[in-house]
């Protein structure tokens, strides 16, 4: 979506908000596979640039697969299409309806025109085969309760205090709430698109300014991680894990930069893409401060010579990932975000300058005073 990312780095305020918004309403469709119009692109382009309305776009859109249909039986954008402006008007909106309505109502809204059933809860049970569970399903909650769960979740969190919570809690509660939200699946369709949008709208609701190309750019990890956080097959040894799904809101709503990979989270996968999992996870450390020098120094020993020439690297001046990469003379990028920088950054020895836009067109990182700490450390020792 490089039209839009053109906006976003160089735009007036308006016109960057407007094409992240797009972004975001265009990147979820791929959570069911769908990809938009260019059509819908360039229509969306002029909506950016203020030469038309929402409403306007609305209008084109219709209109032309209106006239689309009089000349072909059906078109395999336009579920995409209508539901991406349907999230772009949604999302462009100050208000919010934090209830069982304001949840069906986002249904509603986002599939007006596409499912006969929009805004309406399901009046039967469901199972959907998943990828990364090898054709299982989550076990969603019957027809007949749907109502009083959605009731029950959003009133729960809405008596959760979060006053004086730890931000790496925080996180984990948010997860867990849309998790379990998910896990209802009160619609025939469209429930991971519905949840993604409630999210984003509730998250700005309680104060979060998140930059929701996370949700562009991931979505369907998004929706993996939401069912890897649901699944349980005692017979198979599987539990709910919720780890995929925290680090994708640690990414979002604290700026980080974890991996987000789909291959991770499939059970029982080959045998190759597990053992490339497990040394992802030796070189993962703790996301806590240690709090004494012994533990800094327990924690350096769990970190690879990688790490420790990254620091060096970052003693000087903060460096952008092509400037870190030239400087310790690396071609692959992959490798170096992860055997060096990701270990780096969830160790809390380095931040990026501008956490809350991970894709700043200026963007660099620099060690941390614990960085700077760990690296004097590990000099001495």
């Amino acid at each position: 979506m490089l039209e839009f990312d053109e906006y976003i780095r160089n735009g007036e305020p308006d016109k960057a908000t407007k094409a992240s918004t797009w972004r975001t309403a265009i990147g979820l469709q791929a959570v069911d596979g769908l990809q938009t119009s260019d059509y819908l692109k360039d229509t969306a382009i002029k909506h950016i640039e203020g030469d038309i309305s929402i409403e306007e776009v609305k209008t084109l859109i219709n209109s032309y697969y209106q006239s689309k249909t009089e000349r072909s039986p059906s078109s395999d954008t336009e579920e995409a299409d209508k539901v991406s402006m349907h999230i772009a008007q949604i999302l462009n909106e100050n208000a919010f309806s934090y209830s069982v309505i304001g949840l069906t109502s986002i249904h509603r809204r986002l599939f007006d025109g596409v499912f006969p059933f929009a805004g309406q809860i399901r009046n039967y049970n469901i199972t959907k085969k998943e990828w990364v569970l090898r054709g299982a399903s989550v076990l969603y909650v019957n027809a007949e309760d749907l109502t009083r769960a959605i009731a029950y979740d959003l009133e729960q969190e809405r008596q959760f205090s979060y006053k004086d919570l730890p931000l790496d809690d925080v996180v984990v509660h948010i997860a867990k709430f849309v998790a379990d939200l998910w896990q209802i699946h009160p619609f025939g369709e469209g429930n991971t698109r519905t949840t993604a949008v409630f999210t984003i709208k509730y998250l700005q609701n309680i104060g979060f300014a998140v930059n929701n190309d996370l949700f562009a750019e991931h979505a369907w990890y998004f929706r993996n991680a939401l069912v890897r956080a649901n699944y349980r097959n005692v017979q198979g040894g599987i539990e709910p894990d919720m780890s995929f799904l925290i680090l994708f809101f640690r990414n979002l709503i604290l700026g980080e930069q974890h991996e987000l990979k789909n291959r991770y989270m499939i059970i029982n996968p080959p045998k190759t893409w597990g053992q490339e999992k497990r040394d992802a996870d030796t070189r993962q450390v703790p996301d806590k401060y240690p709090t004494s020098t012994q533990q800094v120094s327990n924690e350096l020993q769990t970190l690879s010579n990688n790490v420790r020439t990254l620091l060096d690297v970052l003693a000087e001046q903060p460096l952008s990932l092509k400037e870190m990469i030239a400087a310790l003379q690396l071609k692959d990028r992959e490798n170096f975000m992860l055997n060096y920088l990701t270990p780096a950054l969830r160790a809390g020895w380095v931040v990026p300058l501008y956490p809350d836009t991970p894709k700043h067109p200026r963007q660099k990182y620099q060690l941390t005073l614990k960085g700077k700490n760990a690296r004097t450390h590990s000099k001495e020792s």
